[in-house]
């Protein structure tokens, strides 16, 4: 098994960054991750980390967060992927 982190960034509209945020927490998701955790940051950013565990084969591919409304984001949203090298 692989575990994988998936990154899900989005900078709000102008006077928008609470309902941006609102939006991303109530976001469900078709299966429940390993670990989720939702961050903001001053200038109305948006970023949510979730953890999958993953055994690699085809249509294993882990859930991600959808875009939001156009209206509320500033930008298009920025997504990453990583791969677990292990601790250390």
């Amino acid at each position: 098994m692989t575990t994988v982190a998936l990154m899900w960034e989005a900078k709000a509209a102008p006077g928008r960054g609470a309902e941006l945020l609102e939006w991303a927490r109530a976001q469900a998701l078709p299966r429940e991750p390993l670990r989720r955790e939702t961050f903001g940051a001053g200038d109305d950013r948006v970023l949510v980390i979730t953890w999958w565990e993953t055994d690699g084969g085809p249509g294993t591919r882990p859930p991600e967060l959808p875009d939001p409304a156009p209206e509320l984001l500033d930008r298009p949203v920025h997504r990453w992927r990583f791969t677990s090298l292990g601790l250390g």
